[in-house]
Order: C-alpha cells, then sequence, then structure tokens
C-alpha cells in the first residue's frame, strides 16, 4: 500500500510505515505527479481534493482528518470509484471550547456577565452540540436553529432564524458549507439575516468562512447591528479581508478546532477509516495520543477574582493568537501550520474549588480534586 499523507497532520508519522509505504508532503505539492501511484490520501481541508488532482490516478480512498469535507470534490470521486471519508466531530470539543473561551474573554473585558445572555446556535450538529452543552452548563439560555434537524425531528425544539435574529444576545454558526439545495449554508449570514438583528448580538464564525457574507457582515459592523465579533473563519482564506480584521473583537486564523485532542483524534479516524477499507490492521494506532499539558494542575487559589474564567483561559486563551494575526495578517497560513495545539478541558485537574465552583467546572468537562 502507498500512502501520501499531508505533513501537517499530527501524531501520524511512524504509525502507518509498518503496513505502508509512506510519503509526506506540503499542502503545495499536492499536485497530479506526486499522487498519481498513491492507494491512499490523508489530507486536511488545505489539500484541495479535486478532479485535476485525481484524475488518471490510481487513488482508493481520500481520508480527510477534518470535519468539513468541501475540499473535496466528492461528485467527482463518487463518479470515479473513489471513496472519501471525514472525520465528523472529531473537533468538536475544541470548537465549543473556543467559543465559550472568546465569549469569556469579551465579557470579562466588558465587564459583563455571560449567565442569562440567550446563545442563539445555529446549527445544531456535532459541533452546535458541544455549543449548547457549554452554554447551558456555564447558565446561559440557548437557542437551536437547524432546520435539516428540525424537518426530521419535529421542531419543537428548534426556533427559526429570524427567531435567533431577533432574540438573541450572542449568535453563533455551526453549519457546514453547503453551495445549493434546500439548506444551503452559503452567505447564511447575508444582508438579508443582518438587517433582522434586534439586540446588536454578539457574532461568531467558527464553521466556514463563506457561510457570512464579509460585505454584509462589515456592512453590518459599522452600522452598529452587530455589538462584537468573533472570527475564526474567513471567506477567501488565507486573503482575509483586513477592514473587518480591524474590526473584530477576536480574531483567529481558523484554528477554533486545533486542540491536540481534536487533532488526535481526526488522525485516529483517518487510520480507522484505511483499518476498514482495506481490512487491515494498524497496530500503532493506540499510539496516536495528545501530550499531557505544560501545567495540568490548575489551583484556583492563584485567582483573586473570576476563578472559573480563569481556569477556563488557563487551559485556553486566544488573545496570544489573536495579536499575532493583527500583526501579521499574511502569515495567515503560517499560524496554522506552526499552531501550538492547546489541551482540552479534560486534560486539566482543578484543585482548591469551592463546591459550586466544581459542580459549574465538572459540568465544563474538568476533572475535579
Amino acid at each position: 500500500m502507498k500512502i501520501i499523507a499531508d505533513n501537517t497532520v499530527p501524531y501520524l508519522k511512524g504509525i502507518t510505515e509498518p503496513i505502508a509505504e509512506v510519503k509526506y508532503l506540503t499542502s503545495k505539492e499536492f499536485i497530479p505527479e506526486n499522487v498519481k501511484d498513491a492507494d491512499v490520501l490523508i489530507v486536511r481541508s488545505i489539500d484541495k481534493c479535486t478532479r485535476k488532482l485525481l484524475e488518471g490516478s490510481r487513488v482508493k480512498l481520500i481520508t480527510s482528518a477534518t470535519i468539513g469535507f468541501d475540499h473535496i470534490d466528492i461528485r467527482y470521486c463518487d463518479k470515479a470509484g473513489i471513496t472519501w471519508k471525514n472525520s465528523p466531530g472529531c473537533n468538536a470539543i475544541s470548537v465549543a471550547q473556543y467559543v465559550l473561551a472568546g465569549l469569556l474573554t469579551i465579557a470579562l473585558r466588558k465587564n459583563e456577565p455571560l449567565q442569562g445572555k440567550t446563545i442563539g446556535i445555529v446549527g445544531v450538529g456535532h459541533v452546535g452540540k458541544e455549543v449548547e452543552k457549554l452554554c447551558s452548563a456555564y447558565g446561559m439560555h440557548v437557542l437551536r436553529n437547524d432546520p435539516p434537524r428540525a424537518e426530521a425531528e419535529g421542531e419543537d425544539s428548534f426556533v427559526s432564524l429570524d427567531t435567533i435574529a431577533e432574540q438573541a444576545d450572542i449568535i453563533t454558526f455551526h453549519t457546514p458549507l453547503t453551495k445549493e439545495g434546500r439548506f444551503a449554508t452559503q452567505h447564511l449570514a447575508g444582508e438579508n439575516f443582518f438587517c433582522k438583528l434586534q439586540r446588536k448580538p454578539w457574532f461568531i464564525n467558527a464553521s466556514r468562512g463563506a457561510v457570512h457574507d464579509t460585505a454584509a457582515l462589515l456592512h453590518a459592523r459599522k452600522e452598529g447591528k452587530i455589538g462584537e465579533l468573533i472570527l475564526d473563519c474567513w471567506e477567501n482564506e488565507p486573503d482575509i479581508n483586513r477592514e473587518l480584521l480591524g474590526l473584530t473583537a477576536i480574531a483567529t486564523p481558523h484554528i477554533a478546532g486545533f486542540s491536540a485532542d481534536g487533532k488526535a483524534n481526526g488522525t485516529r479516524m483517518c487510520l480507522e477509516n484505511i483499518e476498514t477499507f482495506f481490512q487491515v490492521k494498524i497496530e500503532k494506532i493506540d499510539e496516536v495520543v495528545p501530550p499531557t499539558p505544560e501545567t495540568p494542575v490548575i489551583n484556583l487559589d492563584r485567582f483573586d477574582e473570576n476563578r472559573i474564567e480563569q481556569a477556563i483561559l488557563t487551559s485556553f486563551n486566544p488573545l496570544a493568537v489573536d495579536r499575532a494575526l493583527r500583526e501579521n495578517p499574511d502569515k495567515f497560513e503560517w499560524f496554522r501550520a506552526n499552531y501550538h495545539h492547546p489541551r482540552e478541558f479534560q486534560a486539566y485537574t482543578i484543585v482548591h474549588a469551592t463546591p459550586e465552583e466544581a459542580a459549574l467546572l465538572q459540568g465544563l468537562g474538568f476533572r475535579i480534586q
């Protein structure tokens, strides 16, 4: 078996070598002559698996260490008999923790509590469900919008996008990017949506850049329809809109799902797809584990105030990467490739918590001692 893998897929090197010939490429090296003899491609979202890349190759399986799959020409693959797999849910917890950390950063900056605020979650799949869990545990009221789920499960626990526009204090998008069909999401957050906003909500996009219309978002922000703006995903990445960058409260280079845990999950799911497709056993798959945090114990007595919030921001604080992106927006892709992947809440143990603090932090996923 011959495997071509993106060289930035973490925890992969040395794992499949016992059963395959493995070659690691940069995203720019994913060209037809380099993949034509491969049986398997292990890719990320920056690796565009197009007809031009794949036609005439012997590729049988494309497995992506990402929840999205809009970088794969699935129509061509289906027609050509190439099996493709993504890694649904691999980084869902990571994105949810990014959202909560971002909201807390702004809330502390504004001295404005999040508890009691209404958050509208647009897209309640793997990621949206985790956002709902964290925000509910933290004491926020949740509105859920997911037309495909509402149609399949009944509308009782879902609301319309108009209701979210009218009632939410915070709106966060967690849909896939789809360009056609009844539930198309491209520019779902567009002029028609922004003009309906009633509460000057905080707006978050940590899904796909083209889910929002940049021109419409800029206009809404400048007109005061949006209060605060958190953007991890941008149209035309890595060439991001500099004016929009300047209007954000938190700006990051599409790294919300880049926890070490999420990365390990995505890599492991790729390996499991290879095992299933080729009916082989990858003996070293159990070695795909994230490293222990540098400071795995968080002592709440270190903090004079906002102890819960400071514990959360100890595990992940978006401000360092935000500052780096503002200083060097041209290095968008470099920041992604060289990002220090944080661990998720489950990797940390909290000590010296009061019973009330312990209950809340445990509900968020921390370990309590």
